[in-house]
C-alpha cells in the first residue's frame, strides 16, 4: 500500500519495509517470479526508491541474501548455546533445524533456493550462497572441535551434506521427518569420529 501524501518518510524504515517484502515474495515464489512492480507495491515505495536503495534487482537479491544469512546463523549460534559443550551441542544443531523444517510455510532455505535459480550466472549473488555454506562448516568445526573430534574439518563437511540434504527434502516433501533422519545419521558419525569409539 503506498504511503499517503505528506507522511514523513523514514529512510531506514523504508529500507527495511523493502527487504522484508523482497524476502517474503522471494521465499514464496522465487526470484525470478517476482518482479521490481510487486515489490515495490507490497512494499508501500516506488521503484524509484528501490533502486536508490539497491542500485539493481541483483543489488535487492544481494541484500536479502546478506540478511538472511545472518539472521540464520545468528539464531543458530544462539539455539546451539543453550546446549552444554561436546556431542549434545552439535546434534541440538539439528534439533533446530528439524524445528525450523516443521514450521507452517517452510520452502526450504532462501539462499540455497536462491543458489539454485541462479546456476548460470556469477558475481555477489552466486558468491553469497557459497559463503552461507562456509559459514555453517565454519560453525560446525567448532562444535566438533569441542566435541573432541580429531579431524573436524572433515566431518563438518560431512555433516554439513547431511543439512543440506535435510534441508531441501523437508521443503519438497512438506515434513520435518528429513530432520529426524539427518539426526540419526549425524549421531552416527558422531559416535564413530569420537577418541572413545577408537578404543572400543
Amino acid at each position: 500500500m503506498p504511503v499517503k501524501a505528506g507522511t514523513p518518510i523514514d529512510p531506514a524504515a523504508t529500507r527495511e519495509r523493502v527487504l522484508a517484502s523482497a524476502t517474503r515474495l522471494y521465499y514464496e515464489r522465487g526470484i525470478h517470479v517476482v518482479g521490481m512492480d510487486e515489490i515495490a507495491q507490497d512494499a508501500g515505495a516506488s521503484k524509484l526508491t528501490i533502486y536508490r536503495y539497491f542500485g539493481s534487482k541483483d543489488g535487492l537479491v544481494e541484500a536479502v541474501l546478506r540478511e538472511r544469512s545472518e539472521r540464520i546463523h545468528q539464531w543458530l549460534r544462539a539455539g546451539v548455546s543453550q546446549s552444554s559443550a561436546g556431542p549434545t551441542r552439535v546434534l541440538a544443531l539439528f534439533d533446530l533445524l528439524t524445528h525450523w523444517y516443521a514450521q507452517q510455510g517452510y520452502r526450504g532455505c532462501v539462499v540455497v533456493n536462491t543458489a539454485v535459480e541462479t546456476r548460470a550466472q556469477e558475481g555477489p549473488v552466486r558468491e553469497l550462497p557459497r559463503l552461507h555454506l562456509a559459514r555453517y562448516r565454519e560453525l560446525l568445526e567448532e562444535l566438533l572441535q569441542e566435541a573432541g573430534v580429531e579431524h573436524p574439518a572433515d566431518l563438518a563437511r560431512h555433516l554439513l551434506i547431511l543439512i543440506e540434504g535435510a534441508t531441501v527434502v523437508a521443503g519438497i516433501e512438506g515434513a520435518a521427518t528429513a530432520g529426524n533422519d539427518a539426526r540419526v545419521m549425524a549421531e552416527t558419525l558422531l559416535r564413530a569420529a569420537l577418541p572413545e569409539a577408537a578404543e572400543r
